[in-house]
């Protein structure tokens, strides 16, 4: 399935070639017949190539698909096969590469992250870079991951950035926002346990821990005499959020409840 269409597709051909190819143009080896093909240069989970399928043929070039996004392949087996004449081939073909290459690492490294995972969901960040949403999706998925959240518009995520602008307790917060959205789980950001403690006994569904290591603070406190005797209306989920690679995930413990 295409997360771009031909109008996005072709802005981007637009935008890479606006007055022509000067290059092939001075050389004069447009007519010319050529081929191309895409392969791996390492292993890696593949993304976009659809796309760059499509981006070959609006440019005016014959081409086949060998290996769909998801596929995992190993060093230089194929991708795309793309024929036509060499002004059509130069055309896309940068654009095509890089698409591949971006989207194809982010989906390589979300895959890495989710063996390395060991079983724990991964999900990604809605801090795209502006424009590339749709593809950052695709890639994401691709890799075995799935979106934490996708706008503003979905979710309920309360940050403390957020909470400068409240005069109130955090249990009439988790109030308010159930009787305005009820079908909404809540989440809350916190950067340390004392927060944690304070939102997960309001009622949060969600605490999103922002940067820090789970078994250091925030399940060693659920484990301790302080939780066990508190009035807590529901366990809520731990959702350990930080920058990550896939050497460091490897390093993290698992929390088990």
């Amino acid at each position: 399935m295409l997360a771009l269409d031909d109008t996005k597709l072709r802005a981007l051909l637009d935008d890479d070639v606006s007055c022509g190819d000067l290059t092939t143009d001075s050389l004069s080896i447009g007519d010319q017949a050529a081929r191309l093909e895409f392969r791996a240069r390492q292993a890696m989970t593949v993304c976009a190539s659809e796309e760059a399928k499509r981006l070959f043929e609006l440019a005016g070039a014959d081409a086949r698909l060998i290996a769909t996004t998801g596929l995992a392949l190993s060093p230089n087996e194929p991708i795309l096969e793309a024929e036509g004449s060499a002004s059509c081939l130069h055309r896309a073909w940068k654009t095509a590469q890089t698409l591949v290459e971006w989207a194809s690492g982010i989906a390589t490294a979300t895959a890495a992250i989710a063996v390395a995972a060991n079983g724990i969901p991964v999900a990604c960040t809605r801090k795209n870079v502006p424009g590339t949403k749709a593809m950052s999706v695709k890639a994401v998925r691709a890799g075995g991951g799935f979106m934490h959240r996708l706008g503003l518009s979905e979710t309920l995520l309360v940050f403390p950035e957020h909470r400068l602008f409240l005069n109130e307790t955090p249990a009439r917060t988790i109030e308010r926002l159930r009787a305005a959205q009820p079908e909404k789980k809540i989440v809350v950001e916190v950067a340390d346990q004392e927060s944690a403690l304070t939102w997960a006994d309001a009622g949060a569904d969600v605490l999103q821990l922002e940067n820090l290591r789970p078994t250091q603070s925030l399940h060693a406190a659920l484990r301790s005499n302080e939780w066990a005797i508190r009035s807590v209306p529901r366990w809520p989920l731990p959702e350990a959020s930080a920058p990550t690679t896939p050497p460091p995930i490897r390093r993290r413990e698992q929390i088990s409840w």
